[in-house]
Formats: C-alpha cells, structure tokens, sequence
C-alpha cells in the first residue's frame, strides 16, 4: 500500500462516519489519500475531519474556486489521472444510479469517468435492506459490475432505521483488506509480476577537478517514473540513478552512483540475471582524461580539455544479454532523429528504444511531460501523444509487456 495514491469516494449515508477510521488505516499504510465527497455525504461526515485524518483538501465540486491562487482548474481530470485506485464507502442507491448513467456532475462522479483504465474501482453499497435487494439497484450493480468495478455485498447487522438486518457497509479494516488483494490481483496479472528488473535514470557527473564537473540537465524523472510504475506491477525493482533530488519509489532498490564509471561498475553486477534493463539514464559519453586534485586556479587565457570514452552500459548489456533477456533504451535528440533511434537500436541489440527529443518545454530533461515514439526491433512504430512521464512510463511498459511472451519462445 505504501506509495500508492487513493481516492475515496463518500456518499450520503449513514456509514460515512466509518470513513475517516478507513483514510486513518491507509495512512498510516504509507498511502497518499484524496477525498470525494458528495453533497449528501458532507451532512454525514465534515469536511474538516476528513481534510484533517488525510492532509489534503477535500475534493466536492467540480468548479474549482476563482480567487484563489494556485488553483488546478482541470482537477476533475489530473485526479483521475493521479489514482491508483477509487474507494467509493459508503456508496449510496443515487450515487449507483449516477455511476451507471455516466452523469458526472460532481468531483465523485466525475473521478469515476476520468480513473484511467485499468484501475481498481471497489464499490461498497449501503442502505437500508430492502433498497438493496430493490430491481433498480440490483440492475445498476449488475451494470456496474460489466463494466470492471467489484461490488461487495453489505453485511448483516444493526440499521440506522433500528431494524437488524442487510445492508451495513463492512467495517474500515475489511474494506484496506479488500484493497490490498485488488493491489495484489492487479500485480499478478501484469507479466513484468515476479520479474528482475534494472533501470539506471538521472544525469552522470564527470569530475574536471575536485570542485568542478561534466554533466547534463537530466533531472532522472522519467527514469524514477518508470521504476515506480514497474514495483506497481509487481517487479523486483533496482534503480541505479545518478544525482538527482528525487525521493525513493515505494517498493523499490535504490544506488546512488555519482559518475558514468561507477554506473557501469554498479550495473554490470545485474547483467547476468536480471530480465529486463530499461537504460533511461542520460549517462555522459566522455569524461575527463585526468581529472586533478583540489580546484584548478584560472592562470591561463585559453585551457584544454582531454576527454577519453566512456563505457557504453546499456550496449555491454546488449551485446551479452541471454534469452528471456530484454534490453530497452531512449534515444534523446533535439530535433527529429527517428533514423538515429533505429540505428541504435540495432547497434545496441535492444528489443525497443524510446525515442524523444529536448524541447526545455514539453519533452526530455526537467519537465514533467514527454512524446515518446517506442520503436520495436521488428520495426513496428508507435507514436505516443505529449503525456505526462508517469503515464509515458505506463505506456513504455505496455508495449514492454507485449514482448516478454514472445521473448520467452
């Protein structure tokens, strides 16, 4: 659970108060939550208990405010977009109603139109017995029940109408753990689950002197989004990165390495039986011939600088990895270079390369976005959209994943 990012939806109904108990458990689970709250859940369960249980403001209208600075005026969609799963407890007869319609008329509804495919909606219906059991509800939680959510029938118990019966919603500790085994039916599911795989990100430093260094603009974000979104699917994860200011993925092995010597030192220690090795890292070509002691003093007018190769990590990989290996690289240009990707590509003995370019805007080094064109080695080219580099990395490791099982024949 740590690391993973949830939206609980609540509705109007008494069990609401059961919430925060819930957003309490995934905290202290490591697990960033954010709240949807609907209009007739908020007569249930304040704004303030919740804002404070979870540490982030409470999600209810679609229509973000206008005065105040800062505002994510598209966040009925970045939400979506941002969860890793959607938790609606307690889910009331209107809300069920609403879901099945495709009517997103406030921050719940519309976070269930905009949850990117794949992701676990868990759906806890509860209201009174008879409600439950009634045609139209059942019809919606067959509908939604098609559609890829999982509905979990109520428990029996004590009614806010005084009856005992049908219809409690289950307590906050069943519901974690029915989120921990759709988590772990999800990693299961992906063929990276159970896999070794490697991923070097971020810049290399080359020291001139003891004070000064070569190196690039690489900021290793689309390195550390892919290590994320491979732990997400259940992969045995290292992440051998450069200096970056980035924190840890959950889940994952994390070495620090500083120049393009000690990455491929560190590297060459998993060659041999990883299954997959994603080279994302903008790894320095050349270093200094003879760096020097201390800081060099400005004397002369002009200075020379000798430069000799470095070691090429993701192309040793290449030229020695073994079947059931998989070697994936990125070629970064700053102006079309498709011709250069391929070549590469086959130079390196890669199974697919990702090429992008540097735009200082919407793609390469210190940007939160990329367009990524994933080119395989049977030539087959798919050309992705500008996307952010958490849903790039998702797309990297789709097309990945369509490998593995003819990389095993």
């Amino acid at each position: 659970m740590r690391g993973k990012n949830i939206i609980i939806g609540i509705c109007g109904g008494i069990a609401a108060y059961k919430t925060p108990q819930l957003v309490r458990l995934l905290k202290k689970r490591g697990a960033n939550v954010k709240i949807a709250l609907t209009e007739g859940g908020s007569r249930f369960v304040s704004e303030l208990a919740l804002a404070t249980v979870s540490g982030e403001q409470v999600y209810r209208t679609i229509f973000p405010p206008t005065d105040v600075r800062n505002t994510d005026y598209t966040s009925h969609i970045s939400l979506g977009e941002w969860a890793d799963a959607l938790v609606i407890a307690p889910a009331t007869a209107h809300t069920l109603a609403k879901l099945c319609a495709g009517l997103c008329d406030d921050m719940l509804t519309t976070c269930f139109i905009t949850l990117r495919p794949g992701k676990p909606v868990l759906i806890f219906p509860s209201m009174d017995g008879q409600m439950y059991l009634s045609p139209s509800v059942q019809r919606n939680i067959k509908t939604l029940s098609s559609q890829g959510c999982t509905l979990f029938s109520p428990d029996n118990g004590e009614l806010a109408s005084g009856q005992c019966g049908f219809g409690r919603m289950p307590e906050p500790e069943s519901i974690l753990t029915s989120l921990d085994d759709a988590f772990l039916a999800m990693a299961q599911h992906s063929p990276l689950s159970g896999k070794s795989v490697v991923i070097t990100a971020g810049p290399t430093r080359e020291k001139i002197d003891g004070v000064r260094f070569i190196s690039n603009y690489s900021s290793g974000k689309m390195g550390f989004a892919i290590a994320r979104a491979a732990a997400k699917r259940g992969a045995s994860v290292t992440l051998i990165t450069g200096p970056v200011h980035l924190e840890t993925p959950p889940g994952i092995e994390r070495l620090d390495v500083e120049s393009a010597a000690e990455m491929y030192a560190t590297a060459q220690g998993f060659f041999q039986n990883c299954n997959l090795f994603i080279s994302a890292a903008a790894v320095s070509d050349y270093r200094p011939a003879a760096p020097q002691e201390g800081k060099m003093k400005k004397e002369a007018e002009e200075f020379e600088l000798a430069l000799v190769k470095n070691p090429d990590i993701l192309a040793e990989f290449g030229a020695q990895k073994c079947t059931g290996q998989l070697a994936i690289g990125f070629a970064l240009e700053t102006q079309s270079g498709l011709d250069n990707a391929r070549k590469k590509l086959v130079s390196k003995n890669l199974d697919l390369i990702a090429f992008n370019f540097f735009d200082h805007k919407t793609a390469g080094f210190d940007v939160d976005t990329n367009i990524l064109t994933l080119i395989q080695r049977n030539g087959i080219t798919t050309e992705l959209p500008q996307l952010t580099k958490e849903d790039a990395a998702g797309k990297l490791l789709d097309a990945i994943e369509e490998l593995l099982p003819k990389n095993r024949q």
